[in-house]
């Protein structure tokens, strides 16, 4: 179509993206028991490059060798080892002329699988809903995370600083702190989860500090034109139809406090990013971190497959979209919309089955 929004250019942070369309971050456990990436890998994010998505953001990495690590065969930036595994991704996908954002992900309380030896931590003593998935190596009920002091939070903004400048040393052109679905900066955030009663928890404005705090420092210790992106969400893995009981309260002091850290863009997601969602408002949670957060690019996340549902979501005043399972299902869905061809629905026998790790009709070559 004419005039089409989702191919307009947009500019990040010195970065010209030549549509509006980028992959979403999704866990894939396809790393080396050691953490690090691997040429399969390489070869799946370069194809989604190269079907036209004009950012990518790479599955949760997990920061620190300590209690970071989510899932078994999670791919990490804990180490230089690991840093330099992921060079040859990086490479592949900007060959196919993309940037590639390193998403760094705390598990906190929803941790099932560390190689390190760690047990979970959490803002307060919590266990998670439910159990584990075994779709991503867990089974059972979730054990209870101990609650971080004062040293254990300090250790938790440098490991995310620390990996922040290996994803530089990597290549990477940006990072995205995971503050969503459940993991532990989410934690603070949720009122739900945090029982705090120090200057990180009770208000919305204290329960933002510390994932603001991290934002912060990720920001001051990577170079000006490094992108710093943060995730953020009502709902968590362990509970879909989690909302923020205080509502707008929250995503005002999450969202103000963001910008205020020096956050280049704001991720959001839900279950469908066009339908109000957020309690005691008729708004979703990207048009109000559009009105709040303030000089930040926003990325809207859930439900946007249908090129219709994304337009929806600019025409709403997001800057950005990103797919998941869309991209999936189409590895060069902006290509195939750009030209009008149909899109292919997602086949659960090839993703996601048995588990989550990539299989072989995902990754070029392997066919």
């Amino acid at each position: 179509m004419a005039d089409d929004p989702l191919f307009d250019e947009f500019e990040l942070n010195g970065h010209t993206l030549d549509n509006r369309v980028g992959l979403a971050p999704m866990t894939r456990t396809s790393a080396t028991d050691e953490g690090h990436p691997t040429d399969r890998m390489a070869r799946y994010y370069a194809s989604f490059a190269r079907g036209g998505f004009s950012f990518l953001v790479t599955e949760g990495v997990h920061p620190d060798a300590t209690h970071s690590q989510g899932y078994p065969n999670q791919p990490g930036l804990a180490t230089d080892e690991q840093a330099a595994a992921w060079e040859p991704v990086v490479d592949a996908v900007h060959e196919e002329g993309s940037p590639i954002f390193a998403q760094l992900m705390h598990a906190g309380a929803q941790a099932q699988g560390n190689r390190y030896g760690y047990g979970p931590v959490a803002p307060s003593s919590h266990r998670p809903p439910g159990e584990m998935a075994e779709m991503y190596g867990g089974s059972g009920e979730f054990p209870e995370a101990d609650g971080l002091d004062a040293e254990g939070l300090d250790d938790v903004k440098a490991g995310f600083v620390a990996a922040a400048e290996r994803a530089v040393d990597a290549g990477f052109d940006g990072i995205e702190v995971h503050a969503a679905n459940g993991y532990l900066l989410h934690e603070f955030v949720d009122p739900l989860v945090n029982e705090r009663d120090d200057e990180y928890g009770g208000s919305p404005e204290a329960r933002a500090r510390f994932p603001a705090e991290v934002t912060a420092a990720i920001d001051e210790a990577t170079p000006d034109e490094f992108v710093v992106g943060v995730r953020a969400s009502q709902a968590a893995v362990v509970d879909q139809e989690r909302v923020w009981p205080d509502g707008e309260a929250t995503a005002a002091a999450l969202f103000g406090a963001l910008s205020d850290a020096g956050a280049d863009y704001v991720h959001v997601t839900g279950g469908d990013a066009t339908a109000p969602e957020v309690p005691d408002t008729e708004r979703t949670l990207a048009e109000l971190a559009v009105e709040h957060a303030d000089g930040v690019a926003v990325v809207a996340n859930g439900s946007l497959g249908d090129p219709e549902n994304a337009r929806a979501a600019l025409a709403d005043g997001s800057d950005l979209i990103t797919l998941g399972t869309g991209a999936l299902a189409n590895h060069d869905w902006p290509n195939r919309v750009r030209a009008g061809e149909p899109l292919d629905d997602l086949d659960p026998s090839v993703v996601f089955q048995p588990d989550a790790s990539l299989s072989d009709p995902e990754v070029p070559g392997d066919d």
